[in-house]
């Protein structure tokens, strides 16, 4: 686990965890991860997340979604916005992903939100992720 960028390693544990079939996946607590989640079950890709707390520590745990034959819901997720090169945009620029088939998750001052929501609402922001 890398503490330089914990989201990305939030979203290889997910892209991981799929590719694995795994049932859930379990990652250290932090609220930008529980919003993330939160968007991510909003958005039916994953079945549902949890937090649990253990002693000092807070755990996150996301019970991944897959479809009729057994295939993960999310074909791609990926990190946007990482610690060597940030992306803001503008809420006119909020692009688009795969036609609008799939999501993007910005952080905004209105908090985390998807593109979607962010365009409705004319909030830019940073593009922390992209799924589909």
């Amino acid at each position: 686990m890398s503490a330089i960028d914990p989201i990305s390693d939030f979203l290889t544990q997910i892209r991981n965890g799929l590719g694995a079939r795994h049932k859930s996946i379990e990652v250290p607590a932090s609220r930008l991860k529980l919003e993330i989640a939160r968007i991510l079950k909003e958005e039916g890709y994953v079945a549902s997340y949890k937090l649990a707390e253990e002693g000092a520590h807070r755990k996150l745990e996301v019970r991944l979604r897959y479809g009729n034959n057994n295939e993960p819901i999310i074909s791609t997720i990926q990190r946007v916005s990482r610690p060597g090169r940030r992306v803001y945009v503008g809420h006119q620029d909020v692009p688009r992903v795969m036609g609008g088939l799939g999501i993007n998750i910005l952080t905004t001052p209105q908090g985390v939100m998807t593109g979607r929501q962010a365009r409705q609402q004319k909030v830019g922001g940073e593009v922390l992720c992209e799924i589909w």
